[in-house]
Protein backbone atom coordinates (compact mmCIF):
# COMPACT_ATOMS: atom_id res chain seq x y z
CA UNK A 1 0.00 0.00 0.00
CA UNK A 2 1.32 3.39 -0.96
CA UNK A 3 1.40 6.30 1.45
CA UNK A 4 0.19 9.82 0.76
CA UNK A 5 0.55 13.15 2.48
CA UNK A 6 -3.26 13.32 2.60
CA UNK A 7 -3.27 10.18 4.75
CA UNK A 8 -1.09 11.89 7.36
CA UNK A 9 -3.16 15.09 7.23
CA UNK A 10 -6.31 13.07 7.79
CA UNK A 11 -4.87 11.37 10.88
CA UNK A 12 -3.80 14.74 12.30
CA UNK A 13 -7.24 16.28 11.86
CA UNK A 14 -8.97 13.23 13.36
CA UNK A 15 -6.57 13.34 16.32
CA UNK A 16 -7.13 17.06 16.85
CA UNK A 17 -10.90 16.70 17.09
CA UNK A 18 -10.74 14.22 20.01
CA UNK A 19 -10.42 15.34 23.61
CA UNK A 20 -8.81 13.06 26.21
CA UNK A 21 -12.22 12.64 27.79
CA UNK A 22 -13.78 11.59 24.47
CA UNK A 23 -11.02 9.03 23.92
CA UNK A 24 -11.25 7.66 27.45
CA UNK A 25 -7.75 8.66 28.48
CA UNK A 26 -6.81 10.36 31.72
CA UNK A 27 -5.92 14.03 31.47
CA UNK A 28 -2.19 14.30 32.03
CA UNK A 29 -0.64 17.08 34.05
CA UNK A 30 0.64 20.25 32.42
CA UNK A 31 -0.75 22.43 29.67
CA UNK A 32 -1.61 20.95 26.29
CA UNK A 33 0.14 22.58 23.34
CA UNK A 34 -2.07 21.01 20.70
CA UNK A 35 -5.84 20.57 20.42
CA UNK A 36 -7.14 17.08 20.92
CA UNK A 37 -5.01 14.05 21.68
CA UNK A 38 -1.24 13.93 21.61
CA UNK A 39 0.50 11.53 19.26
CA UNK A 40 1.72 9.43 22.16
CA UNK A 41 -1.83 9.09 23.43
CA UNK A 42 -3.10 7.82 20.08
CA UNK A 43 -0.10 5.48 19.86
CA UNK A 44 -0.85 4.08 23.31
CA UNK A 45 -4.52 3.56 22.49
CA UNK A 46 -3.55 1.91 19.19
CA UNK A 47 -0.97 -0.40 20.75
CA UNK A 48 1.96 0.91 18.68
CA UNK A 49 5.03 2.92 19.52
CA UNK A 50 4.96 6.71 19.40
CA UNK A 51 7.69 6.66 16.76
CA UNK A 52 5.66 4.33 14.56
CA UNK A 53 2.51 6.44 14.82
CA UNK A 54 4.53 9.61 14.17
CA UNK A 55 5.83 8.09 10.96
CA UNK A 56 2.24 7.34 9.94
CA UNK A 57 1.28 11.00 10.36
CA UNK A 58 4.40 12.13 8.53
CA UNK A 59 3.50 10.04 5.50
CA UNK A 60 6.59 7.86 5.68
CA UNK A 61 6.76 4.92 3.31
CA UNK A 62 5.76 2.25 5.79
CA UNK A 63 3.25 -0.54 5.38
CA UNK A 64 0.95 -0.89 8.41
CA UNK A 65 -0.97 -4.11 8.78
CA UNK A 66 -4.76 -4.26 8.68
CA UNK A 67 -4.78 -4.94 12.42
CA UNK A 68 -2.77 -1.76 13.11
CA UNK A 69 -5.04 0.32 10.91
CA UNK A 70 -8.11 -1.02 12.66
CA UNK A 71 -6.54 -0.19 16.03
CA UNK A 72 -5.78 3.36 14.88
CA UNK A 73 -9.34 3.73 13.60
CA UNK A 74 -10.72 2.63 16.97
CA UNK A 75 -8.39 4.97 18.84
CA UNK A 76 -9.49 7.91 16.70
CA UNK A 77 -13.17 6.93 16.98
CA UNK A 78 -13.60 6.79 13.21
CA UNK A 79 -17.00 5.82 11.86
CA UNK A 80 -17.36 3.36 8.97
CA UNK A 81 -17.16 6.08 6.29
CA UNK A 82 -14.10 7.69 7.86
CA UNK A 83 -12.34 4.35 8.20
CA UNK A 84 -13.06 3.53 4.54
CA UNK A 85 -11.69 6.94 3.54
CA UNK A 86 -8.55 6.34 5.60
CA UNK A 87 -7.98 3.06 3.76
CA UNK A 88 -8.55 4.75 0.39
CA UNK A 89 -5.96 7.40 1.20
CA UNK A 90 -3.43 4.75 2.13
CA UNK A 91 -4.08 2.41 -0.78
CA UNK A 92 -4.10 5.02 -3.55
CA UNK A 93 -0.64 6.43 -3.57
CA UNK A 94 -0.27 10.19 -3.96
CA UNK A 95 2.24 9.55 -6.74
CA UNK A 96 -0.43 8.02 -8.94
CA UNK A 97 -0.84 9.30 -12.47
CA UNK A 98 -2.41 12.72 -12.76
CA UNK A 99 -3.77 12.37 -16.29
CA UNK A 100 -7.52 12.91 -16.75
CA UNK A 101 -9.67 9.82 -16.47
CA UNK A 102 -11.92 8.59 -19.29
CA UNK A 103 -15.01 10.63 -20.10
CA UNK A 104 -17.99 9.11 -18.31
CA UNK A 105 -20.96 8.24 -20.48
CA UNK A 106 -24.48 7.22 -19.55
CA UNK A 107 -25.81 4.08 -21.20
CA UNK A 108 -28.88 4.64 -23.45
CA UNK A 109 -30.92 2.19 -21.38
CA UNK A 110 -30.20 4.23 -18.27
CA UNK A 111 -31.40 7.39 -20.00
CA UNK A 112 -34.59 5.54 -20.88
CA UNK A 113 -34.99 4.64 -17.22
CA UNK A 114 -34.70 8.31 -16.25
CA UNK A 115 -37.51 9.16 -18.66
CA UNK A 116 -39.58 6.23 -17.42
CA UNK A 117 -39.61 7.65 -13.88
CA UNK A 118 -40.43 11.06 -15.28
CA UNK A 119 -42.99 11.91 -12.58
CA UNK A 120 -40.22 12.21 -9.98
CA UNK A 121 -36.82 13.95 -10.17
CA UNK A 122 -33.97 11.59 -11.04
CA UNK A 123 -30.38 12.09 -12.16
CA UNK A 124 -27.18 10.18 -12.83
CA UNK A 125 -24.12 11.42 -10.94
CA UNK A 126 -20.57 10.59 -11.93
CA UNK A 127 -17.15 11.26 -10.48
CA UNK A 128 -16.99 14.24 -8.08
CA UNK A 129 -20.83 14.50 -8.39
CA UNK A 130 -20.75 15.58 -12.02
CA UNK A 131 -24.33 15.57 -13.33
CA UNK A 132 -24.16 13.17 -16.29
CA UNK A 133 -27.90 13.09 -17.01
CA UNK A 134 -31.20 14.15 -15.50
CA UNK A 135 -34.86 13.87 -16.36
CA UNK A 136 -37.30 16.72 -16.92
CA UNK A 137 -38.41 16.81 -13.27
CA UNK A 138 -34.83 17.08 -12.02
CA UNK A 139 -34.36 19.98 -14.41
CA UNK A 140 -37.50 21.71 -13.13
CA UNK A 141 -36.70 21.14 -9.47
CA UNK A 142 -32.96 21.88 -9.50
CA UNK A 143 -31.30 23.23 -12.64
CA UNK A 144 -30.88 22.59 -16.36
CA UNK A 145 -27.37 21.23 -15.98
CA UNK A 146 -27.19 20.15 -19.64
CA UNK A 147 -27.38 23.80 -20.71
CA UNK A 148 -24.44 24.82 -18.52
CA UNK A 149 -20.78 24.84 -19.63
CA UNK A 150 -19.21 21.44 -19.00
CA UNK A 151 -17.11 22.49 -15.97
CA UNK A 152 -20.26 23.77 -14.24
CA UNK A 153 -22.28 20.56 -14.61
CA UNK A 154 -21.46 19.51 -11.08
CA UNK A 155 -23.96 19.12 -8.26
CA UNK A 156 -21.52 20.05 -5.49
CA UNK A 157 -20.44 23.20 -7.31
CA UNK A 158 -24.05 24.18 -7.90
CA UNK A 159 -25.08 23.59 -4.30
CA UNK A 160 -22.22 25.66 -2.88
CA UNK A 161 -21.86 28.50 -5.37
CA UNK A 162 -25.29 29.10 -6.90
CA UNK A 163 -27.53 31.37 -4.78
CA UNK A 164 -30.58 29.60 -6.22
CA UNK A 165 -29.42 26.42 -4.47
CA UNK A 166 -28.85 28.37 -1.27
CA UNK A 167 -32.49 29.47 -1.36
CA UNK A 168 -33.82 26.07 -2.47
CA UNK A 169 -32.36 23.89 0.31
CA UNK A 170 -33.95 24.79 3.64
CA UNK A 171 -31.08 22.99 5.42
CA UNK A 172 -28.44 24.32 3.06
CA UNK A 173 -25.46 24.04 5.41
CA UNK A 174 -26.18 20.38 6.13
CA UNK A 175 -26.67 19.54 2.45
CA UNK A 176 -23.60 21.49 1.37
CA UNK A 177 -21.38 20.01 4.08
CA UNK A 178 -22.44 16.48 3.08
CA UNK A 179 -21.68 17.27 -0.56
CA UNK A 180 -18.18 18.39 0.45
CA UNK A 181 -17.77 15.20 2.49
CA UNK A 182 -18.72 13.09 -0.52
CA UNK A 183 -16.17 15.01 -2.62
CA UNK A 184 -13.54 14.17 0.02
CA UNK A 185 -14.29 10.47 -0.40
CA UNK A 186 -13.96 10.79 -4.18
CA UNK A 187 -10.53 12.39 -3.72
CA UNK A 188 -9.49 9.45 -1.56
CA UNK A 189 -10.46 6.96 -4.25
CA UNK A 190 -9.02 9.01 -7.13
CA UNK A 191 -6.09 11.11 -5.91
CA UNK A 192 -4.47 13.75 -8.12
CA UNK A 193 -7.36 13.94 -10.55
CA UNK A 194 -6.91 17.23 -12.49
CA UNK A 195 -10.63 17.97 -12.80
CA UNK A 196 -11.18 17.37 -9.10
CA UNK A 197 -8.23 19.57 -8.20
CA UNK A 198 -9.65 22.33 -10.40
CA UNK A 199 -13.06 22.00 -8.75
CA UNK A 200 -11.61 22.06 -5.24
CA UNK A 201 -9.54 25.12 -6.09
CA UNK A 202 -12.53 26.99 -7.49
CA UNK A 203 -14.69 26.19 -4.48
CA UNK A 204 -11.92 27.17 -2.07
CA UNK A 205 -11.52 30.54 -3.77
CA UNK A 206 -15.22 31.40 -3.75
CA UNK A 207 -16.62 29.83 -0.56
CA UNK A 208 -15.57 30.40 3.05
CA UNK A 209 -17.81 27.51 4.09
CA UNK A 210 -16.09 25.18 1.67
CA UNK A 211 -12.62 26.10 2.96
CA UNK A 212 -13.71 25.40 6.53
CA UNK A 213 -15.34 22.06 5.71
CA UNK A 214 -12.48 20.95 3.47
CA UNK A 215 -9.89 21.72 6.14
CA UNK A 216 -11.90 19.58 8.57
CA UNK A 217 -11.44 16.49 6.35
CA UNK A 218 -15.05 15.54 6.92
CA UNK A 219 -16.29 12.60 4.86
CA UNK A 220 -19.87 11.65 4.05
CA UNK A 221 -21.43 8.73 2.24
CA UNK A 222 -25.17 9.01 2.97
CA UNK A 223 -26.97 7.11 0.23
CA UNK A 224 -30.52 7.77 1.42
CA UNK A 225 -32.38 10.33 3.47
CA UNK A 226 -34.74 13.28 3.41
CA UNK A 227 -34.21 16.74 1.97
CA UNK A 228 -36.32 19.82 2.73
CA UNK A 229 -36.76 22.34 -0.07
CA UNK A 230 -38.46 25.66 -0.73
CA UNK A 231 -39.08 26.00 -4.45
CA UNK A 232 -39.74 29.45 -5.84
CA UNK A 233 -42.76 28.20 -7.83
CA UNK A 234 -44.43 25.46 -5.77
CA UNK A 235 -43.28 26.29 -2.24
CA UNK A 236 -42.17 23.82 0.44
CA UNK A 237 -41.38 20.17 -0.29
CA UNK A 238 -40.03 17.30 1.78
CA UNK A 239 -38.59 14.60 -0.44
CA UNK A 240 -36.95 11.26 0.22
CA UNK A 241 -33.91 10.36 -1.86
CA UNK A 242 -32.26 7.06 -2.68
CA UNK A 243 -28.82 6.83 -4.27
CA UNK A 244 -28.02 3.56 -6.02
CA UNK A 245 -24.59 2.48 -7.23
CA UNK A 246 -24.64 1.05 -10.73
CA UNK A 247 -23.03 -2.43 -10.82
CA UNK A 248 -21.41 -1.94 -14.25
CA UNK A 249 -19.83 1.37 -13.20
CA UNK A 250 -19.32 2.01 -9.46
CA UNK A 251 -18.36 5.61 -10.28
CA UNK A 252 -21.91 6.30 -11.51
CA UNK A 253 -24.83 6.76 -9.13
CA UNK A 254 -28.56 6.91 -9.81
CA UNK A 255 -30.31 9.33 -7.44
CA UNK A 256 -34.11 9.45 -7.28
CA UNK A 257 -36.24 11.87 -5.25
CA UNK A 258 -39.80 10.99 -4.25
CA UNK A 259 -42.61 12.21 -2.03
CA UNK A 260 -45.02 10.27 0.16
CA UNK A 261 -48.19 9.48 -1.77
CA UNK A 262 -50.98 11.89 -1.01
CA UNK A 263 -48.73 14.33 0.81
CA UNK A 264 -48.51 18.08 0.13
CA UNK A 265 -45.04 17.44 -1.29
CA UNK A 266 -46.49 14.95 -3.77
CA UNK A 267 -49.04 17.56 -4.82
CA UNK A 268 -46.23 20.10 -5.19
CA UNK A 269 -44.31 17.77 -7.53
CA UNK A 270 -47.44 17.29 -9.62
CA UNK A 271 -47.89 21.06 -9.81
CA UNK A 272 -44.25 21.54 -10.76
CA UNK A 273 -44.62 18.99 -13.55
CA UNK A 274 -47.65 20.84 -14.89
CA UNK A 275 -45.66 24.06 -15.13
CA UNK A 276 -43.24 22.35 -17.48
CA UNK A 277 -46.06 20.88 -19.54
CA UNK A 278 -47.78 24.21 -20.14
CA UNK A 279 -44.61 25.84 -21.41
CA UNK A 280 -43.42 27.72 -18.32
CA UNK A 281 -40.37 25.51 -18.02
CA UNK A 282 -38.08 28.43 -18.84
CA UNK A 283 -39.53 30.42 -15.98
CA UNK A 284 -38.78 27.62 -13.53
CA UNK A 285 -35.20 26.99 -14.59
CA UNK A 286 -34.06 30.47 -15.57
CA UNK A 287 -32.59 31.50 -12.15
CA UNK A 288 -30.30 28.45 -12.18
CA UNK A 289 -28.48 29.87 -15.22
CA UNK A 290 -27.16 32.73 -13.11
CA UNK A 291 -23.55 32.48 -12.02
CA UNK A 292 -23.10 34.88 -9.15
CA UNK A 293 -20.02 33.14 -7.80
Amino acid sequence: MGQSAEFGKFLKVMRARLSPEDAGTLESSGSRRVPGLRREEVARLSGVSTDYYTRLEQGRNIHPSKAVLESVARALRLDAGEQAHMMDLLEHCANSASSPGPVQKVRPALRQLLDAVGDVPAMVLGRRADVLAGNRMAQLLFADFASLPAPERNLTRWIILDPVAGALFRDWKTVAAEAVGALRMDVGRHPNDPQTNQLVGELAVHSDHFRQWWAGHRVASRSAGTVRLHHSIVGDLELNFETLSLPDDPDQLLRVYSAKAGSPSSDALTLLSSFGEVGTQAEVKEPARRDDS
